[in-house]
């Protein structure tokens, strides 16, 4: 049966339909296709950059945290400082005023003597030399004589032994310091600082862990106390 124009219209017409929608259909497949995989890569770049992100910003927050703690410890620092030099300033206080209670006793002949001759004694079996020469203050000759006379007969009884002892009268100690002598052997390589200065700053340092208890208190970091 031959086919007519009409009917090879028809078929061409349903064929183009039947392309057609296989066209739209593999579209639509390509075009869903596309939207995943968009979807996904979409997803990956999102979390990827949301990773970076949040390393970013927790990288800062750590950095933010060590500048805090810097900043905190720089403080701390300076106020235990500061602390530690008002305690400084405290003790240097404390000791000026010792000097100036020392320098009193000098204005006071009984016991000014008093402790000179005990400045002499002690230097004389510190020295344990034949000849020991003095310097004083020159305020202080007469007085520094008087207890040398006294002092040396104790000093032969106790050692069993002569001395001579002089007072240097051309370089005298200065006239403003509290008090107290320097003691030379012959050779003036041995040297004795019984001045009340030297005295002073002696006992400050043999004292100074007892001086801090007693105004500060214990402090629970110290392991040492000299």
């Amino acid at each position: 049966m031959a086919l007519t124009d009409a009917d090879v219209q028809k078929q061409i017409k349903h064929m183009m339909a039947f392309i057609e929608q296989e066209a739209n259909e593999k579209v639509e497949e390509i075009d869903a296709k596309a939207e995943e995989e968009f979807n996904i890569e979409k997803g990956r770049l999102v979390q990827t950059q949301r990773v970076k992100i949040m390393e970013y910003y927790e990288k800062k927050e750590k950095q933010i945290e060590q500048h805090k703690k810097i900043q905190m410890s720089n403080l701390m620092n300076q106020a235990r400082l500061k602390v530690l030099k008002a305690r400084d300033d405290m003790i240097t206080d404390l000791l000026n005023e010792a000097r100036q209670r020392l320098a009193e006793i000098a204005l006071d002949p009984a016991r000014y003597s008093t402790l000179l001759e005990g400045l002499l004694l002690q230097g004389f079996y510190r020295l344990l030399e034949p000849k020991v020469t003095i310097r004083c203050r020159q305020q202080d000759v007469e007085m520094v004589q008087a207890a040398v006379n006294k002092n040396i007969p104790i000093y032969k009884e106790a050692v069993k032994s002569n001395i001579l002892v002089k007072i240097d009268t051309e370089r005298f100690l200065p006239s403003d310091i509290c008090g107290g002598v320097e003691m030379y052997n012959d050779n003036r390589k041995i040297k004795v600082s019984n001045t009340l200065e030297s005295r002073l700053e002696l006992m400050g340092q043999q004292m100074m862990p007892e001086i801090r208890v007693a105004l500060f208190g214990v402090n629970p970091n110290r392991k040492f106390t000299d």
